[in-house]
């Protein structure tokens, strides 16, 4: 009886000691998959903390390894996991965007949605005239802010959202104009910056219902980025069927073959030089065009 009970616990001993192998077996499994970041095929993704505020303090460091998001979580950027213990299904492939194409200017504009336009810009200064500077000069790194700032602004939130000035126009424009002295005034009148007529200035504040100071630098580069803007809208309309991208891709070695190129022309000779009704786009001033164009990728100005 008594070797017969002995055997009896060590048999139970073993079956219980299997079953505890095999159960430590499975938790040292479970916690390699976990210390790895990876989780079992069939297995819902967790949630992540971030997708939902939770009051927790905690302030226990996290590692970067296992805090790395899935693939799948990547793929769902912007979207809740799924919360089902199914696979997600494999994403189906979009169509890749097509090219940007050039659209061509019409042959003869057509008339303007804008019937208020700014004065026609004065006649060019004798050369030998040397221009005057007021006040301080503001410095590199606040004439860039302005301009920055000035190019980020939505100057048609109604009517056209989606005219945006690039940045590096607005700079290299800023740049040709007037070498980014802010206190400088022009013989023919230009002030600042961008080298605002007054008369253009007055004009812009009636017509925006705006209180610029043309002397302000800041102020001054907005004046300038909304008369870019301005252009793109009254020529957009006129030759490219209110389309107002701006992109240097769309342009071919013909000059007037895009927008941005005329807008370039127009902020130097006026939009009247440029766009006219019942007329072709022209481009009365290519050198001013091209210094311009060189300057938006190659402007010392574009590392300040």
């Amino acid at each position: 009886m008594v070797t017969r009970g002995r055997n009896a616990v060590r048999g139970r001993i073993t079956q219980v000691g299997a079953v505890a192998l095999v159960g430590l077996l499975l938790a040292g499994t479970t916690a390699g998959c976990a210390d790895r970041g990876e989780r079992p095929p069939g297995q819902a993704a967790p949630v992540s903390a971030t997708e939902e505020p939770t009051d927790d303090t905690s302030t226990e460091p996290v590692d970067e390894a296992s805090a790395e998001p899935s693939p799948s979580g990547v793929a769902a950027m912007g979207a809740a996991p799924s919360r089902s213990a199914s696979a997600p299904p494999t994403p189906s492939k979009k169509p890749s965007r097509p090219a940007a194409t050039a659209p061509k200017p019409r042959a003869v504009a057509k008339p303007p949605t804008e019937t208020k336009v700014p004065p026609a810009p004065p006649k060019p200064a004798p050369a030998s005239c040397k221009p005057s500077y007021k006040g301080t000069q503001a410095s590199r790194a606040a004439a860039k802010a302005a301009l920055t700032d000035a190019a980020a602004r939505t100057y048609w939130p109604t009517s056209a959202p989606d005219i945006k000035i690039p940045l590096d126009l607005v700079k290299a424009t800023a740049w040709q104009e007037s070498g980014w002295q802010s206190n400088i005034y022009a013989c023919d009148g230009g002030v600042g910056l961008m080298q605002v007529m007054p008369g253009t200035a007055t004009w812009m504040n009636q017509r925006f219902e705006q209180s610029y100071d043309i002397a302000d630098y800041r102020d001054n580069a907005y004046l300038g980025a909304n008369y870019l803007a301005w252009l793109t809208k009254y020529i957009g309309d006129m030759y490219f069927e209110s389309d107002f991208r701006l992109d240097a891709d769309l342009c071919t070695t013909e000059l007037n073959s895009c927008l941005l190129n005329a807008v370039i022309a127009a902020y130097n000779y006026g939009h009247g030089a440029v766009a006219r009704e019942g007329e072709p786009l022209t481009i009365p001033n290519p050198s001013y065009v091209r210094n311009v164009r060189a300057l938006m990728t190659e402007c010392v100005c574009l590392t300040y």
